[in-house]
């Protein structure tokens, strides 16, 4: 049956997009077990901020730019779900291999494989979810599947501090705690996902050549995937934010050094942060089917200029209060856009080459991470710790405007 023809927004949400959340909830407990307290692992291992905006930049470039050959991989595959395992399985095993490391290079490798792992499932995931669901059904699915996975990124945290209160010189041990969770994500989506093959997957080898609506052939697996005219305009919206967007380790050393906190109060603060989109992010998702995308992403970005700012402006010795009050409003820019910028993305694909166009997004995203990443880190060391946040909410806005105004409510 065409997308189209699916009738059902009302209906309850398909077991496969539940289990996929709870899967993505256990992996996030896992990452965001450890993922605000890397920086502070780089800093005791010597890293200034630019080689931290090195290894976070190369990190998510590599994992977006997997996006797009794993998405059109699991189109010519006619399975999502195998890729996904690896994906997954390959995050779970760069835990450990943080915890390990005695010098920062070995975290970049880790940093590597973990992101290696996320560009692999990342597509097919988002493509596993897409088909099971009508499109009336989309906003609300990945709401739903973002507020899972923001309630394990809320839950590692929490595991993080009261493990830190309890052994303050435990910060290594807690990697090899991280790989539990993880372990159990793997198995989760090994026996609860079901995917039905596609009776005849894509081949791409016998499409037209490649045309300027169509991704360039030197992109690979990709090659002659036509793009709508409405999918290029929000690919640049998009990809002008990915280009000021940095790493959210800047937020975290900033919120450090601005209010001298310690580890653990750190992994309570990004606790906290992601408790917003935790519980409003499926209300935000269901908003979205009925408002349309546009007008959710267009709040969001601007909430992340404001947030911005607010971290420019901030003071060498301000309170918990006011990092917090920062962190709070950041995570009402993530409840706002994660979920409607992916259902917006799946609503102007293919249905015949979604994982490919899915993946075409994921890119554009993770092209931008490098430079955003990289000239963050160069801004703080050799600027001013203010100059990398006054880039992020200037490009925001810009984006927010550039943003086309053509974009369906549900298409």
């Amino acid at each position: 049956m065409r997308d189209e023809q699916r009738p059902g927004g009302s209906e309850p949400l398909p077991p496969t997009v539940k289990a996929l959340g709870f899967v993505s909830l256990l992996t996030d407990l896992s990452s965001e077990m450890v993922y605000p307290i890397n920086g502070t692992l780089l800093r005791m291992l010597g890293a200034p901020a630019s080689v931290i905006g090195l290894i976070e930049g190369l990190a998510e470039s590599t994992a977006s730019i997997l996006k797009l050959y794993s998405g059109t991989l699991s189109d010519r595959m006619g399975r999502r779900k195998p890729l996904a395992l690896l994906g997954y399985g390959l995050a779970a095993l760069s835990k450990p291999l943080i915890g390990a490391a005695g010098v920062w290079p070995q975290i970049l490798f880790a940093r590597l494989l973990d992101r290696t792992g996320k560009g692999l499932r990342g597509a097919p995931r988002d493509a596993l979810i897409a088909d099971v669901c009508p499109k009336e059904q989309r906003g609300r699915a990945f709401g739903l599947h973002r507020s899972l996975d923001t309630t394990g990124a809320v839950l590692g945290p929490l595991v993080g501090y009261f493990f830190l209160r309890a052994n303050p010189n435990g910060l290594r041990n807690l990697y090899w705690i991280a790989f539990i969770p993880a372990l159990l994500g793997v198995l989760l989506l090994w026996l609860a996902v079901k995917e039905k093959p596609k009776e005849k997957p894509v081949s791409l080898a016998n499409l037209p050549p490649a045309s300027p609506t169509r991704v360039p052939s030197g992109w690979g697996f990709a090659k002659g995937v036509k793009l709508s005219p409405a999918f290029r305009r929000y690919l640049l919206a998009v990809g002008i934010f990915s280009l000021v967007n940095s790493s959210d380790q800047f937020l975290l050393i900033r919120a450090q050094e601005g209010a001298a906190l310690s580890p653990e109060r750190i992994l309570l603060l990004y606790a906290l942060f992601n408790l917003v989109e935790a519980l409003l992010g499926y209300t935000a998702g269901k908003f979205s089917d009925k408002i349309g995308r546009r007008p959710l992403i267009i709040a969001g970005w601007l909430v992340y200029a404001l947030t911005y700012a607010g971290f420019a402006l901030l003071p060498k010795g301000s309170g918990f209060g006011v990092v917090l009050g920062l962190f709070l409003l950041y995570g009402l820019y993530q409840t706002l856009t994660q979920g409607a910028q992916k259902a917006l993305a799946a609503d102007l694909t293919d249905p015949a080459h979604r994982g490919a166009q899915l993946g075409v997004f994921h890119l554009v995203v993770g092209l931008g991470a490098l430079p955003a990443s990289l000239l963050a880190g160069l801004l703080y060391d050799h600027l001013s710790p203010a100059a990398p946040f006054w880039m992020g909410a200037i490009g925001a806005v810009i984006a927010a405007f550039l943003l086309p105004r053509n974009a369906p409510k549900s298409a």
